[in-house]
């Protein structure tokens, strides 16, 4: 690992775990369970921001999807480091008969959708990457100013996925993934890499800003609470759980 990139790496966990605002209760678990779903959405939180911190991107997304989706949808929000754990609710959710295994016609059902901020968009990726590897299909990720871990790739979009939006703001010392690419493009639409400028237009959403945001990372982290980045990607997510696009064929590995 480059010197630089061990820097910022450490400047990303060291501005996580000054974050000073409040976090709900573990007991206000934004998840509703059913038995089975129809679709399946998983949101991840960036650096070490706790999964109901309610002032960041994907926990809102998830808690508006609860109130209007319930019925459909089984959505939930994960620390970026608990993708395996989202891996697994995943397989169990898609089990529909409780044998313990997936058909194939269990994994044709799947409509799920991916999105995530800051690592939480690198862990997106990863878990469509797992799900690629048993033969699952992805009908969406979203990535918002994606940063990958040293051991993560968060450029190349698996083909088990149908289409990928990559947001992302190119400045301060920790910035987004500018650029997303397929790796089989006949299987997987890249929607497009769209670039925020917060020097132009800042948000003002100081209130959940610390003083290391403030200093290290203020595009970054206010790419975590813009409401019109937000807005676009429940937009995204909406559309797709309403359109029901054709998945791509997931390509399973030994």
């Amino acid at each position: 690992m480059s010197s630089l990139l061990r820097f910022r790496f450490l400047v990303l966990a060291f501005m996580s775990i000054a974050a000073t605002v409040p976090l709900r209760a573990e007991g206000g678990a934004i998840a509703h369970v059913q038995n089975t779903p129809k679709y399946i959405l998983i949101g991840f939180v960036g650096g070490f921001v706790r999964r109901d911190n309610p002032h960041h991107g994907p926990v809102q997304i998830a808690e508006h999807m609860e109130l209007t989706d319930s019925n459909d949808a089984y959505v939930r929000v994960f620390e970026n480091r608990h993708r395996k754990a989202a891996y697994h609710i995943i397989l169990h959710l898609l089990d529909r008969d409780h044998d313990g295994s997936l058909s194939a016609a269990e994994k044709d059902q799947a409509h799920i959708i991916l999105f995530g901020q800051s690592w939480g968009g690198s862990a997106a990726v990863m878990l469509a990457r797992d799900l690629n590897h048993v033969g699952i299909p992805v009908l969406l990720t979203v990535q918002v100013d994606s940063v990958a871990k040293p051991w993560q790739n968060d450029r190349v979009i698996p083909p088990n996925v149908a289409e990928a939006v990559n947001f992302y703001q190119p400045h301060g010392l920790i910035h987004g993934r500018r650029s997303i690419r397929a790796s089989n493009t006949s299987r997987t639409e890249i929607i497009g890499n769209y670039r925020f400028d917060y020097r132009r237009t800042p948000i003002h959403c100081q209130s959940t800003l610390t003083w290391a945001d403030r200093l290290f990372t203020p595009g970054h982290a206010q790419s975590e609470c813009d409401p019109k980045l937000w807005g676009e990607v429940e937009t995204l997510v909406r559309e797709h759980m309403e359109s029901q696009p054709n998945v791509a064929i997931a390509d399973p590995q030994p």
